[in-house]
């Protein structure tokens, strides 16, 4: 076998699939599943199928994913701007369980990379609220970068403990997602460290830990509100035990039918489990109704008055970037400015990292913009932006952070966005016939 996987796993497996099982160690020995979810805040599927030319087949596990035509995105252009995000197929399942809707407000609450915040962000279609948590800070980083790449505007990101973070929200959120660390078997075919580490201990240590995740979970939830529980692993110590747990000790909550085409039903549960021969690597989502009150949300933030000369730079950055100046309220963080998201809550002590978008940061007595600030823009939103094909040798002097030479109708000192096949990847400062360059060091390709 490509994989040797441990031998109490294959007990267990052969146990819970039965005449299955020959196809399930079959399935090992095939490469694992690619795939990549077009991002339809920025991009639609024909450009991103043109551009990679490649034909899209479809996933059957959402609307937005497709099974992946290319071995390497990290040097794609459309990956750079944001166009698609890189997605195992069957991980984008429990999204499509939660099913957020433009104008709810959704808690990821163990969010990094990003994969799935990332796709909760193109349902809410920028109406509602997205806050995406991650308790470890060098992954909520992660985070942060990857809802940034997709251009995301109605999000809060922070690393905050999941008790803290849920009891700080209780009853704030219409739909609230734990996709949780687990021992990782959907993964085997993909990650051999999850093999290395995988134990029965492990598996036990995490179901623990699962169940802890999910009870904070429960309080951010308001009343008829959706609680979807993920995990990436087979076990059903961590799959139906915890969801079995948790309902004993929750009566305010009950077990809603999936109600998917995808996958199979789960061991004496509505719930659906998912495994290599069903055309992804390995899941298991629950979808569960709060039928209990829980009166505690909290309160509109409260945002200080927009004095100062940084408000004022600002304001007059956003006018000149932008076709129209946004009407959203601006938050300060040290010399950085924000836009608001419009229904943020009262975020103290909850550990932000960043809420809504990045205007710019104060520096003496200009303001610099930020990347985060083209990246959540269209072309037609920006006052000034130059375009360029996938194949054209301007963008990828652009994306290895190369000065370029344009001639614009601008002044000099007008910041310019670049966007690539029509979808915006970052910007430069234009002066005498150059487009001084401005894309991140950090996310540049090799020369």
């Amino acid at each position: 076998m490509a994989v040797t996987l441990p031998e109490p796993f294959l007990q267990r497996m052969q146990q819970m699939l039965g005449e299955e099982f020959p196809q399930f160690l079959a399935a090992y020995e095939e490469p694992h599943a690619k795939g990549i979810r077009v991002n339809p805040l920025k991009c639609e599927v024909d450009t991103l199928e043109k551009a990679l030319d490649a034909p899209l087949v479809p996933s059957p596990f959402s609307p937005l994913n497709y099974y992946s035509p290319l071995e390497k995105v990290g040097t794609v252009p459309l990956y750079h701007a944001g166009a698609f995000y890189s997605q195992e197929p069957s991980a984008s399942s429990a999204v499509t369980l939660l099913a957020p809707e433009p104008g709810d407000r959704v808690l990821d609450l163990c969010a990094a990379p990003g994969g799935k915040s990332t796709q909760i962000a193109a349902c809410l279609c920028g109406k509602g609220l997205l806050w995406s948590n991650e308790i470890v800070r060098s992954r909520a980083n992660i985070l942060l970068s990857n809802m940034e790449r997709m251009g995301v505007r109605n999000a809060v990101v922070s690393s905050c403990h999941p008790e803290a973070l849920c009891g700080g929200l209780a009853g704030f959120f219409d739909k609230v997602l734990v996709d949780a660390p687990c021992s990782g078997e959907g993964m085997f075919r993909r990650d051999p460290q999850a093999v290395a580490e995988w134990s029965p201990e492990h598996v036990k240590a995490c179901a623990d830990r699962q169940l802890a995740i999910l009870r904070s979970a429960a309080k951010a939830v308001r009343e008829d509100g959706i609680l979807v529980y993920s995990t990436c692993t087979f076990s059903p110590e961590e799959n139906e035990g915890v969801i079995r747990r948790f309902l004993e000790e929750e009566p305010g909550f009950v077990l809603e039918p999936a109600q998917v085409s995808f996958g199979r039903p789960a061991d004496g549960m509505e719930a659906v489990r998912i495994y290599p021969m069903d055309g992804g690597e390995g899941h298991f989502a629950a979808k569960l109704r709060r039928v209990a009150a829980n009166p505690s949300c909290p309160g509109k933030a409260m945002l200080p008055p927009e004095k100062g000369e940084g408000y004022r730079l600002a304001r007059e950055l956003l006018l000149a970037i932008l076709q129209k100046a946004p009407q959203s309220a601006l938050l300060q963080a040290g010399n950085r400015f924000y836009l608001a998201p419009d229904e943020l809550p009262n975020c103290k002590g909850l550990g932000v990292l960043r809420a809504g978008v990045e205007v710019g940061e104060l520096k003496g007595k200009r303001m610099e913009p930020a990347h985060g600030l083209f990246m959540a823009a269209r072309p037609e939103e920006l006052a000034f932006c130059v375009n360029f094909g996938s194949d054209s040798s301007e963008i990828a002097a652009f994306l290895r952070g190369e000065e370029l030479g344009i001639e614009l109708e601008a002044p000099n000192g007008t910041y310019v966005g670049v966007a690539v096949d029509g979808v915006v990847t970052g910007f430069g400062k234009y002066s005498g016939g150059r487009l001084k360059n401005h894309y991140p060091k950090g996310l540049r390709n090799k020369k």
